[in-house]
């Protein structure tokens, strides 16, 4: 049947109407927050390029969590940033390093707060790289099985300190089956893993870099991340981990893999998480700031567009607003 028997805007006649058919609902609880945490005393500072998030201190940090926690935010991805960092980037896997103290004092103020455990090295090493660097006569390159021994070791220690998640970043090939083990190895058997499963060599990261002073001092990380025009490719990463015990997938950046993030959402029935990176936020804010956009409006949108496109969850650095706006305040 057509027009004039069917007639589409019948549904969408009143708010209330509407609102009864909607499709996709956006909630507090699909949120994730970031939070960068820094070594030294009384610091809260801004980042420079993501105006509204700053870097804390262990002293200062109770802030942060204790909106979240008021706003109904139920989990936090926790990044730190160390005072000391060298070539195999033994503070990240360091049992009183800086995610390590943050977590156990996360999990000591606010036990319900689930704590995602970011597991990389790239904010630890002194080159910047998520793994272990050789020199060979070609040039450096990241060697990937000595890597996953150190990234065991740093998700082993996060677990102990408290994480209720282990998120690898790292892309390099079998983090998930080394981690798994480790875990399991170590009698963490039902810590999840919230794996970075397609994760793309990405311009979106460029105000991140900045936050977690994880830019890499040569190359890039092209020879680990994933080339943005492949999505056949997504699907092999997303495979590999569902056959190695991941229990998320997870694709970042979000808004410009969309069909990424559809591709993985027909497929697979695990959890699908989309990361809503830093650039994504930046442009948003800075648009914000010059007063060229509505941003409520447009990171309502966007986010909605995420859990559409098949996200459960969304790690995002507007977790904070977003929950106010949904919630009236």
């Amino acid at each position: 049947m057509a027009y004039p028997i069917v007639r589409n805007r019948r549904l969408r006649n009143s708010a209330a109407l509407r609102s009864l058919v909607r499709e996709t609902n956006l909630e507090v609880n699909d949120f994730i927050a970031p939070i960068f945490v820094t070594e030294g005393e009384g610091i809260k500072e801004e980042i420079t390029s993501m105006p509204g998030v700053y870097h804390w201190s262990l002293d200062t940090m109770e802030q942060e969590l204790a909106e979240i926690v008021d706003l109904g935010i139920q989990a936090v991805l926790l990044f730190g940033v160390p005072d000391h960092k060298d070539p195999l980037g033994t503070s990240a896997y360091d049992d009183n390093g800086i995610v390590q103290r943050a977590t156990r004092k996360i999990k000591s103020l606010y036990p319900e707060i689930v704590v995602i455990a970011d597991t990389c090295l790239c904010q630890f090493t002194d080159h910047g790289h998520c793994g272990v660097v050789h020199t060979t006569e070609c040039g450096a390159e990241i060697g990937n099985d000595d890597s996953l021994e150190l990234l065991t070791k740093t998700a082993v220690s996060q677990a102990k300190a408290g994480a209720d998640i282990i998120a690898p970043s790292n892309m390099m090939d079998g983090f998930v089956t080394a981690i798994r083990q480790g875990l399991d190895e170590a009698g963490f058997e039902n810590t999840p893993i919230m794996s970075y499963s397609v994760k793309y060599s990405s311009a979106y990261y460029g105000p991140f870099r900045e936050a977690a002073h994880s830019s890499p001092q040569f190359g890039d990380r092209k020879t680990y991340q994933m080339d943005p025009a492949n999505a056949r490719e997504a699907l092999r990463e997303a495979q590999s981990d569902v056959e190695e015990g991941a229990d998320f997938l997870m694709v970042k950046p979000g808004l410009a893999y969309l069909d990424v993030v559809r591709m993985l959402r027909d497929r697979y029935s695990l959890p699908i998480v989309v990361y809503n990176v830093s650039a994504e936020y930046s442009m948003v804010k800075a648009a914000a700031l010059q007063g060229w956009i509505n941003e409520k409006e447009i990171v309502l949108e966007t986010l909605t567009g995420m859990k559409r496109a098949g996200g459960d969850l969304i790690i995002t650095y507007h977790a904070k607003d977003a929950a106010r706006w949904l919630q009236g305040r």
